[in-house]
Formats: structure tokens, C-alpha cells, sequence
């Protein structure tokens, strides 16, 4: 004859109920790290055309420019737009401009502007505290170039 079966003995190999429990814990364990990996991913690919649109659009408005001073206003606002449509923070994001062949000008005629823009995304979530957030920060540079025009300058 088989014992019977006690109250306490029950409870123990009772698993009723027990598997939404298992499935709740495993699924928030889970779930928090995918949503922070989503929200990493989507505020490193927006930085990531931002500084991409930045460098294109400010290349291609340097070199179609008439003369150095309507290149310099026309990507400086360019500029100045992208940074704001993409969400980008304006002083962290730091734009160089170099011409291939060098000359003293730059741009010049026939020369190739190259226009770099680098930023940093911080992590979501990440606290100032201690400088954590420009620790956590990950880097983004792009870079485009745009030739001018021989004729660049000339009246």
C-alpha cells in the first residue's frame, strides 16, 4: 500500500501555479536588458545619420558655394539645421573641414572638401554622476567629400 500523502508533502511537489511565476521572472529578466539594448541601438543609429547628414549636406553645400564667404554662412547653417532636426547636442558635436590637394585656401578650386563630424551618444539612462555618462559615451564620425568646381571663385 502506497503512504498517504500529507499536507506539507503536497505542497511540496504541488507546481501548481508555478509556471506564470517562472514565466513572469524570466520574462522581466529578460525583457529589461532587450529594451535597454533597443533603446541603445535606435539613440546610436539616430546620432549615427545625423552626423552622417551633417558631413553630406555641409560637403555639398561647401563645394557648390560661389566663394568662401557664402561656403562658411551656407555650412554653417546647414550645419547648425541637421544638428537640430537629428536631436544632436550642438557642443558635442565637433565638425573639421580639410581639402585634397592641400592649399593655403581651403576650399579652393578643383580641390576635394572633405568635411569629418564626430559626436558621442550617451548610454540611456546613464547618471552624470562622476562623469559616468562621458565614460559610457560611444563615439560617432563620419565623413564626406564633395568636389569644387574649377571654376570655383571666379566672377
Amino acid at each position: 500500500m502506497l503512504p498517504a500523502r500529507t499536507p506539507q508533502r503536497r505542497m511540496l511537489t504541488d507546481e501548481t501555479g508555478s509556471a506564470a511565476l517562472e514565466f513572469i521572472v524570466v520574462g522581466v529578466l529578460l525583457l529589461v536588458p532587450l529594451v535597454y539594448l533597443v533603446l541603445t541601438l535606435g539613440a546610436v543609429q539616430e546620432q549615427t545619420l545625423g552626423a552622417e547628414a551633417a558631413a553630406r549636406h555641409t560637403a555639398r553645400v561647401i563645394g557648390q558655394a560661389p566663394d568662401a564667404d557664402a561656403a562658411a554662412s551656407a555650412g554653417d547653417a546647414v550645419l547648425a539645421s541637421v544638428v537640430r532636426e537629428y536631436g544632436m547636442d550642438p557642443d558635442a558635436v565637433d565638425v573639421g573641414i580639410s581639402c585634397r590637394p592641400a592649399t593655403s585656401r581651403c576650399p579652393d578650386a578643383g580641390a576635394t572638401v572633405i568635411v569629418t563630424v564626430r559626436t558621442s551618444v550617451s548610454l540611456p539612462f546613464m547618471p552624470p554622476l562622476f562623469g559616468l555618462d562621458r565614460i559610457a559615451a560611444i563615439p560617432v564620425e563620419a565623413q564626406s567629400a564633395q568636389k569644387v568646381s574649377r571654376l570655383w571663385g571666379s566672377e
